[in-house]
C-alpha cells in the first residue's frame, strides 16, 4: 500500500519554514472559484484585495471538476484547468495579474479522491477502468476496485434492485458517440436515465442481463453500498472515488499539470485537503516537497484536543482549524456550562458532561451503518490474514470485526500515523493502546484475546508465524485501519456528534474541542507561543467552506455562555411554544436563530430550513440522509412557518439581540483581531472581513457580492465606521496593512510571540517579533468586565518604545498602560512600534494609513457607542425580574408560559 521508493524529504528548515527562494505568504485570502466566479471575474477584484492588504490569493480546486460543481473537490480530468472557470489561460491570466500586485497564488489540491461524475464518461480514467479493466492504462488508479474473484467495481446507482431494474426494461443497451472520446466513433453502452456506462470489448451481442452481468464493473441497487462496496470512498460518499498517489506513477501523472503551472512561475504554495485519507501521508507530502522544492504547503489536517502535528511532516502547518476552537474558547465564559447544560438537558435529555457517550454513540452508528462497508473491508483482511496462519485461525470473522469495530470506535482522533514497515513510533502506539483499553472494556471477556491479535495487527507487530510471507497483506491492513478510523471520526464526530450535541453548539466546529469548553489566557499563550517557535508559518482561520457555523455566528452564540442565566429563562418560556420538536434540533434551532440574527432581523426563512433540514439529517435521530421522515421534516417546515408569523417570538430575539450587542461586538473584534494577529500565515474567508451569518455549506458558499463591499472600503476611507460590520472590516483592513508592511513581525524565524504581563485575564496582550514589533489587546467576556465595572485600574506592560493603535490612532509610550486608555474607541487595540529600531521610518509609514483618533466615550462595558444605553439587569437579579426587560413583549401576552401561534 505505501511506496517503498517515495524519496527522502528535503533536509526541513528550522521551525518547517518553506525553502531558501520559496514564497512565505504573509496573509491569504480564500476564493471559492466556480461558474459564479471565473479566473477573470477574479482578476476585478484584485484591486480590492490588494486594497485590503491581502498578499496571497487562496484558490478553491482549479482542475477540471464534475459537471455543475459548486466547489471542485469532485476532480474528473487532472490535466485540465477548470473551463467553466476559464481554463489554463484564464488561470495564466489570474496569476500575471496577481503577481503584477505582488501578490502570491496558492492553490488547494484534492490527493484522495476523484469525482464519479453522472455520465461517467466526464471521468476518463475511471471510464476506462470501467471498460478495460485489468487492461486500462488507469488499472492502478483507483483504490480497492475489486471485490476478490469476480474482479467487479461495485456501481451502486440503481434506484431499486437489478432484477426489478433489468425487469423494468430500465436498463438499455445503445450505440452512442461519447462526448470527449469523439474519435472512437460509435460504441456500445449501457444506458440508465442519466447513467452511462462503458460496455466490455465482445460482450455486447450478448442478451441484456448476461451483457449487464459480464462488465468489469457491478451495477446494484444504491443501499448495497453500505454493505459491499469495494472501493475506498471519500468519507462514505459514493461519487467520490479514492485515488492511489502512493504509486509513483500515479502522483506524478495526477500531479504533473500542477506541477507544471508552480515550475512555471503560476502557482506560489498549495493548500493540500484531507491528507488522513491518504494511504501514507507523509510519504505523500514529501514526494510532493521534494517536486517543489520546499514550497509552502499547509496540510488540512484536524488535530484533536492536544494532538500536535506530526514533527517529520514536511509542510508548514495545518489550516488553522487548531488556532479557530482556542480562539473560540477564549471568547466562552466557564461560568455559563451549567446553566446551558440544564437546559439542554430539559430539551433534550442529554445529561450535562455526556458529550464523550455521545460520540461513542454516534461513532459506533457510523461504523455499523454509513461505514459498514470500511470497516467489514479491513475485518475481511485481518480475518484472512488469521485464517492463513495456524497460530491465528481460531479468531473467527465475527470476533476480528467486533475488536476492530471497537477499536476504531474507541479511537480519540483521525489516525495513529504508522507506516508500514517501520516501528510504530511510541506515540501511536499509545494512541492504540489508549483505545484498545476502551475496546476492552466494551467487549466480551471472550474476545480479549482476539483484540491482543488485532492490536498487533494494526500495529504491524509480529504475531503468528505467517508474518514474513503475509507481508502485503499485514502492511496493507495497517493502511486500511488507519483510514478506517479517519472516515468514523469524521462522520462520526463532525457530522453526527457535533450535531446532536447541543450544550453550546458554537463549540461544535471542525477541529474543535467542546468538552475543554473554554481556555484562559495564559493557556492560550502557552499553545501560541509553542506554535510561533516550532511552526511559525502555519495557518490561522475564522471561517473556511467547511465550518459549520461563521465566525460570526459562532461569536453570538458563544455569547449565550455569558448570559446563560437569561438564555435559560428565555428558553424556559420557548420551549411549550415548540411542542413536537424533536429535542436536540429544538435546543439547536434556537441557538441558530439566535447566532444568525442581524439589524434586519431574523435569517431568511428558506436559509434556515435548509440548513434545519440538514442538521436533522445529520443529527440521525429521527431522520436522515437515507431514511427521510417526510412528515417529520413537513411538520418542521410547518413550524418555521408559524415561528417566522409569530411577532412576539420574533421579538424576543430582536429584544435579545439588542441585550447582548455589546458582548457580541467585543467577541466579534476581538477574535477577529487575535485570529489575524498571533500566530502565522491569516486566512481570511471570502467576504469575511465584514460581518456574516453563514452556516455549512452550500450556505457558505454563497457568491459574494464584492462591489459592495469595495463601496464599503470607498465608504470608509472618508469617514469612520459606524455599524459593527464596518468596525470589523476596518479593523481586518487596518490589520491586513500592518502585516504586509512588517511582515517579519508574524512570519518566519523571528516572528516570536511573546504574552504580555497583565493585571487582568479579562484581556489576552501578546507582542509579535523577536524584537517586538506589534502588540495586541484584546478583551474577553465582555458581561464579566462589565460585572467586574469595567478595566478600573487594571494595566498591561508594553515593550519599550512609541507605539500607535493601528485601529483608532492613539499613540502610547512603552510600559505599564492602563488597559481602559488603551480600550478607549475598540475592545481590541493593535499597535505599531513607530519609534525605536526602526526611527521615523516606521512613524511616516504608520502616518499613511492610521485613522484619526476618533473622540467617543471610552470603551465601557454596558455603554453602546451606536444607539442610546441601555439598562440591564445585574448577574444577580432574580430570572423573573429578567424577563419583564428582555422579552416583554412575548412574555406580557403569554404570563401563562404556554405561548400560542
Amino acid at each position: 500500500m505505501t511506496d517503498a521508493t517515495a524519496p527522502s524529504a528535503v533536509p526541513p528548515a528550522p521551525q518547517h519554514l518553506p525553502s531558501s527562494g520559496r514564497r512565505t505568504p504573509v496573509s491569504t485570502y480564500r476564493l471559492q472559484l466556480g461558474p459564479e466566479l471565473t479566473f477573470d471575474e477574479a482578476i476585478t477584484h484584485l484591486d480590492y484585495l490588494d486594497g485590503l492588504g491581502v498578499t496571497d490569493l487562496y484558490l478553491s480546486p482549479i482542475l477540471q471538476a464534475a459537471p455543475g460543481s459548486t466547489h471542485g473537490y469532485d476532480v474528473v480530468d487532472h490535466a485540465t484547468i477548470s473551463a467553466p472557470m476559464g481554463g489554463r489561460d484564464g488561470f495564466e491570466r489570474l496569476a500575471a495579474a496577481a503577481h503584477s500586485r505582488g501578490m502570491g497564488v496558492i492553490v488547494d489540491v484534492v490527493p484522495n479522491h476523484m469525482g464519479v461524475p453522472t455520465p461517467i464518461y466526464h471521468n476518463r480514467a475511471l471510464w476506462s477502468v470501467l471498460k478495460d479493466g485489468p487492461a486500462s492504462p488507469y488499472a492502478a488508479w483507483f483504490d480497492g476496485t475489486d471485490d476478490g474473484a469476480a474482479g467487479r467495481i461495485l456501481m451502486p446507482v440503481l434506484g431499486a434492485r437489478i432484477g426489478t431494474v433489468l425487469a423494468n426494461g430500465e436498463i438499455t443497451l445503445e450505440r452512442r458517440v461519447v462526448p470527449g472520446l469523439e474519435d472512437e466513433g460509435e460504441q456500445p453502452v449501457l444506458v440508465y436515465y442519466d447513467h452511462v456506462f462503458p460496455v466490455r470489448a465482445g460482450t455486447e451481442n450478448l442478451p441484456l442481463p448476461l451483457c449487464v452481468q459480464e462488465q468489469h464493473y457491478r451495477l446494484a441497487y444504491w443501499k448495497v453500498a453500505d454493505e459491499e462496496l469495494n472501493f475506498r470512498r471519500f468519507f462514505d460518499v459514493d461519487t467520490l472515488v479514492a485515488v492511489r498517489v502512493e504509486d509513483p506513477a500515479v502522483f506524478d501523472a495526477t500531479h504533473a499539470l500542477l506541477l507544471d503551472l508552480f515550475h512555471a512561475g503560476h502557482i506560489d504554495a498549495f493548500r493540500i485537503d484531507h491528507p488522513d485519507g491518504l494511504a501514507d501521508p507523509r510519504g505523500y507530502l514529501r514526494r510532493l516537497s521534494m517536486a517543489t522544492g520546499g514550497a509552502w504547503i499547509a496540510a488540512e489536517k484536524i488535530l484533536e484536543g492536544s494532538e500536535d502535528l506530526p514533527e517529520d511532516w514536511p509542510v508548514a502547518g495545518t489550516t488553522g482549524y487548531d488556532a479557530s476552537w482556542r480562539i473560540s474558547a477564549l471568547h466562552c465564559d466557564p461560568n455559563g456550562a451549567a446553566n446551558l447544560g440544564n437546559i439542554a438537558h430539559v430539551i433534550t435529555g442529554d445529561i450535562p458532561g455526556s458529550l464523550p457517550e455521545v460520540i461513542t454513540t454516534s461513532k459506533r452508528e457510523v461504523a455499523t451503518t454509513s461505514l459498514f462497508a470500511e470497516v467489514h473491508r479491513v475485518a475481511t483482511l485481518a480475518d484472512d490474514i488469521c485464517r492463513d496462519d495456524i497460530m491465528l485461525r481460531d479468531h473467527t470473522f465475527t470476533w476480528i470485526r467486533s475488536c476492530l469495530t471497537e477499536m476504531i470506535v474507541a479511537l480519540d482522533r483521525y489516525r495513529a500515523y504508522i507506516v508500514p514497515g517501520e516501528p510504530a513510533p511510541d506515540g501511536a502506539v499509545e494512541i492504540i493502546e489508549h483505545a484498545a483499553r476502551a475496546a476492552r472494556a466494551a467487549l466480551d471477556a471472550e474476545l480479549h484475546e482476539t483484540l491482543d491479535v488485532v492490536i498487533d495487527l494494526v500495529l504491524g507487530r509480529e504475531v503468528g508465524v505467517e508474518g514474513h510471507t503475509q507481508r502485503i497483506q499485514r502492511d496493507e491492513l495497517v493502511v486500511r485501519f488507519q483510514q478506517a478510523c479517519g472516515a468514523v471520526m469524521a462522520k462520526g464526530v463532525e457530522d453526527t456528534a457535533f450535531y446532536r450535541w447541543t450544550q453550546l453548539v458554537s463549540l461544535n466546529e471542525v477541529g474543535g474541542d467542546p468538552e475543554a469548553w473554554s481556555i484562559n489566557s495564559d493557556e492560550f499563550h502557552q499553545w501560541a507561543s509553542a506554535m510561533a517557535a516550532t511552526w511559525p508559518v502555519t495557518m490561522t482561520c475564522g471561517t473556511t467552506h467547511d465550518t459549520k457555523r461563521s465566525e460570526d455566528v459562532r461569536s453570538r452564540i458563544g455569547v449565550l455562555s455569558q448570559y446563560s442565566s437569561e438564555w435559560r429563562a428565555l428558553l424556559t418560556k420557548l420551549h411549550p411554544y415548540a411542542a413536537g420538536l424533536e429535542g436536540h434540533t429544538e435546543n439547536l434551532l434556537w441557538q441558530i436563530l439566535a447566532g444568525t440574527w442581524t439589524d434586519a432581523g431574523p435569517i431568511e426563512r428558506e436559509r434556515l430550513e435548509r440548513y434545519m433540514l440538514k442538521a436533522s439529517r445529520e443529527q440521525k435521530l429521527w431522520t436522515s440522509w437515507t431514511h427521510n421522515d417526510a412528515d417529520g421534516e413537513a411538520a418542521l417546515s410547518a413550524f418555521l412557518d408559524k415561528l417566522y408569523d409569530d411577532g412576539d417570538i420574533l421579538g424576543a430575539f430582536a429584544d435579545w439581540y439588542e441585550f447582548t450587542a455589546d458582548s457580541v461586538r467585543t467577541s466579534v473584534l476581538s477574535r477577529k483581531a487575535i485570529q489575524l494577529t498571533c500566530l502565522g500565515v491569516a486566512d481570511t474567508y471570502q467576504s469575511c472581513e465584514t460581518l456574516q451569518n453563514y452556516l455549512v455549506d452550500p450556505d457558505n458558499r454563497a457568491p459574494v457580492d464584492f462591489a459592495a463591499l469595495a463601496t464599503m472600503a470607498t465608504d470608509l476611507d472618508a469617514r469612520d465606521p459606524i455599524t459593527l460590520a464596518e468596525e470589523k472590516f476596518h479593523l481586518t483592513r487596518a490589520i491586513l496593512q500592518l502585516r504586509r508592511r512588517r511582515p517579519d513581525a508574524f512570519v518566519g524565524a523571528q516572528a516570536a510571540y511573546r504574552p504580555l504581563p497583565s493585571s487582568t485575564g479579562h484581556v489576552v496582550c501578546y507582542a509579535r517579533g523577536e524584537d517586538p514589533q506589534v502588540v495586541t489587546v484584546a478583551a474577553r467576556l465582555h458581561r464579566v468586565i462589565e460585572n467586574l465595572q469595567g478595566f478600573t485600574e487594571h494595566s498591561v506592560v508594553l515593550p519599550g518604545g512609541r507605539w500607535r493603535d493601528v485601529l483608532s490612532g492613539a499613540e502610547f509610550d512603552g510600559g505599564s498602560t492602563l488597559i481602559a486608555d488603551l480600550l478607549t474607541r475598540y475592545p481590541v487595540a493593535v499597535l505599531e512600534k513607530i519609534a525605536g529600531p526602526q526611527g521615523d521610518q516606521a512613524r511616516t509609514e504608520a502616518d499613511e494609513l492610521a485613522r484619526p483618533e476618533i473622540q467617543i466615550p471610552l470603551f465601557r462595558p454596558g455603554v453602546r457607542h451606536q444607539s442610546t444605553p441601555t439598562q440591564r439587569p445585574s448577574e444577580d437579579t432574580e430570572v423573573t425580574g429578567l424577563l419583564g426587560w428582555l422579552t416583554k413583549r412575548f412574555f406580557d401576552k403569554h404570563d401563562d408560559g404556554h405561548p400560542h401561534g
